[in-house]
């Protein structure tokens, strides 16, 4: 039996709810004593050292203090380290000894988030973060047709970005995504839930292989409507009725890396009582995004652990590859391939990697007749946002080049994430004309439709 609290014991690692309606959660003193307690624990570590930036930046404070000692850096500088997390999880997942059940219990990300929050609420926080985290706004102006050509257009100008940078901060080299004309959620406006019919598809209950409610998220709506496309595409194909959710809103997870914890109980009042009536009718729930998934099935159910609604919806969210390995094991996965895929460098996103899955798409990819999946499991760097400020880029960039080195040194057939926007940045990074592929686009073109 494995010893609790002990380092390198064998006990599952676990997380503590957030307690956001704790006052002790926004007592700043007390934030600042536990930042000391972590920051020390991590400077008497430093395993974490080649993940991210947050720790680099922490261990230089330390270095360059008069003391060489935590305690020696000042605590109006502990932010340096806070602005440098993107919550990607990696530290808390694949790295720190210290993770409960530890009597240390270090959750690193999580006290990044708090921090976040306090400043946020402290009013810290700038109009670019505000706006550039507000996905669905931002999606629905720029997806309106003038506005989409002039955003689009803007976007591709050196003067413009040059003004982007110098009011705004976002960076001028930083390429940002394109906005559809025509969002995913009205081109497949069909499939969209009507609860007044009993019956959603054109097949009889009894001769499909499963039901799939497609949370379409913000980028796949409105940035990459082809990736939502090819996920309804493939479920079909393997006898899978699709709906949309009668409405969606942004899953609050680039809210929730800004802190503002307020916007994103907002967002879950919104979407978790649409999701959890599709769960009532039998619909399993996806979405193509890691990071949506991952704010659903852990982020949510830790904020709001006593409601019931959101600890349903959490068991019937599904990353679209682990559904497929469970059509799989079922015996129901159609496995007719009409081409293969060669070599495939793949990424694995930090959120997928977290959601404690193992390896889906990998293992549902090389069921294709004469193709090898090589995984990378490094960051990316882009977080969505990081990898477009002016402060950031630089750090990001630098982040995903271990990636973009294994991808040179394969010369793969095809390489790409499961984050699409970790792909877009891994394509950005490479020396390279080969555009990234969603796995899932991957699949589709191995079934030929």
């Amino acid at each position: 039996m494995a010893e609790q609290g002990r380092e390198g014991g064998l006990d599952a690692p676990t997380r503590h709810p957030l307690k956001q309606n704790d006052p002790e959660f926004w007592d700043e003193a007390l934030l600042n004593k536990e930042l000391e307690r972590v920051y020390d624990i991590c400077h008497g570590c430093r395993r974490c050292v080649s993940l991210c930036n947050a720790f680099p930046t922490l261990f230089d404070l330390v270095d360059e203090s008069d003391t060489f000692e935590v305690d020696g850096v000042d605590v109006a500088d502990y932010t340096k380290v806070v602005d440098q997390c993107y919550l990607c999880d990696l530290c808390y997942l694949s790295k720190c000894p210290y993770v409960p059940p530890h009597e240390w219990n270090v959750d690193f990300p999580h006290l990044m988030l708090r921090a976040k929050a306090i400043k946020f609420k402290k009013g810290q926080t700038s109009l670019r973060d505000n706006l550039i985290t507000s996905t669905d706004m931002v999606g629905k102006l720029a997806s309106k047709p003038v506005i989409n050509s002039l955003v689009n257009g803007g976007n591709k100008n050196g003067a413009i970005r040059g003004v982007l940078e110098s009011t705004l901060g976002i960076h001028s080299k930083a390429k940002l995504p394109e906005y559809a004309r025509q969002p995913a959620r009205k081109q497949q406006a069909p499939l969209i839930y009507d609860p007044a019919k009993t019956d959603s598809g054109t097949q009889s209950a009894a001769s499909r292989a499963g039901k799939v409610a497609l949370f379409t998220t913000c980028y796949c709506n409105y940035n990459e409507p082809n990736v939502a496309d090819s996920v309804i595409k493939v479920l079909q194909h393997n006898n899978i009725e699709v709906a949309l959710p009668a409405r969606e809103h942004c899953c609050g997870m680039p809210k929730l890396e800004l802190g503002d914890l307020d916007t994103v109980t907002r967002l879950k009042n919104e979407n978790i009582p649409i999701l959890y009536d599709l769960v009532q009718q039998g619909y399993a729930l996806m979405a193509a995004v890691p990071s949506c998934v991952l704010m659903f099935k852990q982020e949510l159910p830790l904020m709001f652990p006593d409601d019931d609604q959101v600890k349903t919806v959490a068991a019937a969210f599904n990353d679209p590859f682990e559904y497929l390995v469970k059509l799989h094991k079922d015996g129901k996965l159609n496995t007719d391939f009409t081409t293969n895929l060669g070599a495939v460098s793949y990424h694995v996103a930090c959120h997928q990697r977290v959601q404690n899955i193992g390896p889906k798409t990998r293992q549902i990819l090389e069921l294709i007749p004469d193709t090898n999946v090589k995984n990378i499991e490094r960051c990316s760097g882009h977080d969505g946002t990081y990898g477009v400020k002016k402060e950031t880029l630089e750090f990001a960039n630098k982040i995903a080049r271990p990636i973009v080195r294994a991808i040179e040194q394969a010369k793969p057939d095809m390489y790409g994430s499961d984050c699409p926007v970790a792909g877009k940045h891994i394509e950005n990074n490479l020396n390279s004309e080969q555009p990234t592929v969603h796995p899932i686009d991957m699949l589709r073109m191995a079934y030929g439709i």
